[in-house]
C-alpha cells in the first residue's frame, strides 16, 4: 500500500457503487427497483373490484409489492405531544398503469383557526429493497442460500413516480408536530393524485405535554458514520470540498435523530481488512521519520471533527481504536518510502513504544483544541486483556482519559469505562448501573449481526426499532448503539443483501439522503423514551407515586422473554397507550 493509498480507496469503491453512480451523475434521482422473486397472483388482483385503491395502513407492516392489501381506511387518527414527528403509511394498490402518482398536502387547523402549516406534513414514496433472513446470523454467507424478497424500506427523494399494474405503491406520511402550539384536535386532508384525487383524512389530537428538540434529548444514540462511502457514492474526490458539503444532510439528519458521538478514526482498518465494502481510513496521518521518531498531523481530524459539531453531533468523540481487530497497525514509514504495519500484542513492550509517543501528542492536541474532555477512546469488542492493557497506558498518560467500549459485561473494568455499551441479553449489575447513571455515564446497549430481534435489518419488523428505546427505558439503559448509519454495500438503493450479514445490518439510512423505515421507527422509539423520562421526573417532582407505578408497570413488559412470542407493534402499542393517558 502506498502513501497515496485513499486513491486506492476511492478507485476501489467506485466500482462497487457503479449502480448508484449511474444516477448520481446524471443529476436524477429516478432509479429501478430489482425485479420482484415474488410471483404475482392474477386471480388475487381480478377480484379487486375497483381499478385503482387508495387507504391508510400500518406503519409497523412492510406490505408486499405483489399483494392486495387487507386494508380500508379513509382516516388517520393520531394523538401526539408538542414537538413531536409522528407518522402513518399510505398505500396505492393498482389494476393499471398509474403514470403519475403525486401527493397535495394541506394544512391541519383546530377550531379557532389554529393552523399546522403544511410544510410540517412531508409524504415520501417508500421504495423496495431485496433482502434475505437471519438465517445463520453472522458469517459468509451466500445470497443462494437465504430465501429473498423485496420490502419496504428508503424513503425516497421523488415528488412523483409511475406504477405498474397489478402492484402496490406506498406512501410514509409524516407529521412535524410544532412546539408552540395549543393543545387541541387539528383537522386537515391529504390528495393522493392517481389519475383521479382521493382525499384522506387526518385527525391529530394534540396532548398538553411538550417534546424537547433533539438536541435536548438524553438519550445516548450511537449510530456509527462511515464517511468514505458518501464521497464513493456521490463519484467526488475524498475529503474535498464537494464531499464535505455532501456529507452535511447525512449527518445532520442523524443529529436529528438525537445523535451524540462523533466517530473518528485515528488509525488505518481498525476493523481489519475486508470488513467493509470501503476502507477505513485514520483521519490522523501517522509517520515515523528516518530518525526513527514519529510524527502525527492532526489537520484532516480537525477539520472533520469541527465538521461534526457543524451538523449538530457535538457531545462526545469516540476515536477507533487503540486495538484493531487483527492487531495490524498502519503508517507510513520514511525510510521506505512506503506505508506499513506492525503486529503488536496490547500490553506488550513493542505496542507501548508505538502507542506512548502518539497517546502523549494527541492529548497535547486534543487539550489545546479544547476536545479532551468530551473525546474517548473507543474499542469494539475486544478481549478483557487487551482492555485492560489500554486502560492502564491511558491512565499512565493522563488520569483524566475517557475510554469507550462497545462489548461484554466486564465488571473487571466496568468502573474505568465511561461510555460502556453491552451486548443486548447481558446485564449490568443494578448497583453498578445506578452508580454508572448517578455519575453521568453512558451507559447503553447494543445489537449486532447476532441478534435475531430485535435488529434492524431491512426485513426486521419496523416495529423492533422502535422497541429497542422501550427496551433501554425499561431496562435503564442511557441509550442504544448500532453499527451502523451509512456504511453503504454494492448497489445500495436497491440491494441490501451482503456477503458477510444478515441484509441491512451495514445501514439504517440510504445515499440522496434517503431516511428509510427502519430509521423513522427508530426516532419514534427514541421520543418514546424521552416521553417516559420526562414523566417519570414530572411523576417525582408532583408526588404522583400510582402513575409511577402505572408507568413501571407499563415497561415491565418489555423484556427479550416477551418478544420472542409477543410482537413488537402489539407491545410498543398497548405501551403507548398508556403513554397517551397520562
Amino acid at each position: 500500500m502506498r502513501k497515496l493509498s485513499v486513491l486506492t480507496i476511492c478507485l476501489f469503491c467506485s466500482t462497487l457503487f457503479a449502480q448508484d453512480l449511474s444516477f448520481s451523475k446524471s443529476g436524477k434521482n429516478v432509479y429501478q427497483e430489482l425485479t420482484n422473486p415474488a410471483k404475482t397472483s392474477a386471480e388475487e388482483w381480478s377480484k379487486v373490484t375497483s381499478d385503482i385503491n387508495v387507504s391508510f395502513a400500518s406503519d409497523n407492516i412492510r406490505y408486499p409489492k405483489e399483494r392486495v392489501p387487507s386494508v380500508s381506511s379513509e382516516n388517520w387518527i393520531v394523538t401526539a405531544w408538542k414537538g413531536e414527528k409522528v407518522h402513518s403509511q399510505i398505500l396505492v394498490w393498482t389494476k393499471k398503469s398509474i403514470l403519475e402518482l403525486s401527493v397535495k398536502t394541506g394544512d391541519l387547523v383546530n377550531e379557532n383557526g389554529v393552523r399546522i402549516n403544511s410544510n410540517k406534513i412531508n409524504t415520501a414514496f417508500v421504495r423496495y429493497v431485496m433482502t434475505d433472513e437471519f438465517g445463520e446470523g453472522c458469517g459468509e454467507r451466500k445470497k443462494t442460500d437465504y430465501d429473498s424478497s423485496l420490502v419496504e424500506d428508503p424513503l425516497d427523494i421523488i415528488n412523483k413516480i409511475s406504477v405498474k399494474p397489478n402492484t402496490v405503491q406506498p406512501i410514509w406520511l409524516t407529521v412535524k408536530v410544532p412546539g408552540d402550539i395549543p393543545a387541541g384536535k387539528y383537522y386537515g386532508t391529504i390528495t393522493i393524485n392517481a389519475e383521479k384525487k382521493f382525499d384522506l383524512k387526518i385527525s391529530l389530537n394534540v396532548l398538553n405535554h411538550l417534546l424537547p428538540p433533539p438536541s435536548e434529548w438524553k438519550f445516548d444514540l450511537d449510530l456509527w458514520q462511515s464517511p468514505v462511502p458518501v464521497a464513493q457514492v456521490h463519484d467526488v474526490k475524498l475529503w474535498s470540498d464537494k464531499h464535505f458539503a455532501l456529507m452535511k444532510p447525512y449527518f445532520t439528519m442523524l443529529a436529528d435523530a438525537g445523535q451524540k458521538s462523533i466517530t473518528a478514526i485515528i488509525i488505518d482498518q481498525p476493523w481489519g481488512s475486508g470488513h467493509t465494502f470501503c476502507k477505513d481510513p485514520s483521519l490522523v496521518t501517522w509517520t515515523r521519520k528516518k530518525d526513527g521518531s514519529w510524527s502525527y498531523d492532526y489537520k484532516l481530524f480537525d477539520r472533520y471533527v469541527d465538521f461534526m459539531m457543524s451538523c449538530g453531533i457535538n457531545k462526545r468523540i469516540n476515536c477507533y481504536s487503540m486495538v484493531t481487530w487483527d492487531l495490524r497497525f498502519i503508517y507510513f514509514d520514511e525510510a521506505k518510502g512506503d506505508t506499513t504495519s506492525l503486529s503488536l500484542k496490547p500490553g506488550s513492550v513493542e505496542y507501548l513504544d508505538f502507542w506512548t509517543p502518539m497517546l502523549k501528542d494527541f492529548t497535547k492536541h486534543l487539550k489545546g483544541k479544547g476536545w479532551f474532555g468530551i473525546t474517548s477512546i473507543a474499542m469494539d469488542e475486544r478481549p478483557l486483556q487487551s482492555m485492560q492493557a489500554v486502560i492502564s497506558l491511558l491512565k499512565q498518560i493522563d488520569p483524566d482519559w475517557k475510554i469507550a467500549l462497545a462489548g461484554g459485561a466486564h465488571p473487571e473494568i466496568a468502573k474505568d469505562i465511561y461510555d460502556y455499551c453491552i451486548i443486548i441479553g447481558e446485564k449490568f449489575d443494578p448497583d453498578l448501573l445506578k452508580e454508572r447513571k448517578d455519575a453521568g455515564k453512558p451507559s447503553t446497549y447494543y445489537t449486532a449481526c447476532g441478534e435475531r430481534y430485535p435488529n434492524g435489518f431491512s426485513y426486521s419488523p419496523p416495529a423492533e426499532n422502535t422497541w429497542i428505546g422501550w427496551y433501554a427505558a425499561a431496562a435503564g439503559y442511557t441509550g442504544y448503539l448500532r453499527w451502523a448509519y451509512n456504511n453503504w454495500t454494492e448497489s445500495t438503493l436497491t440491494e441490501t443483501r451482503y456477503r458477510t450479514w444478515p441484509a441491512g445490518d451495514c445501514y439504517q439510512v440510504y445515499p440522496g439522503p434517503r431516511t428509510s423505515i427502519r430509521f423513522e421507527k427508530l426516532i419514534e422509539g427514541i421520543q418514546d423514551f424521552e416521553k417516559i423520562r420526562i414523566l417519570k421526573e414530572q411523576f417525582l417532582q408532583d408526588g404522583h407515586s400510582q402513575h409511577l407505578r402505572e408507568l413501571d408497570d407499563a415497561l415491565s413488559g418489555f423484556t427479550m422473554g416477551n418478544l420472542a412470542i409477543i410482537p413488537a407493534a402489539d407491545m410498543v402499542s398497548k405501551g403507548k397507550r398508556i403513554l397517551n393517558e397520562f
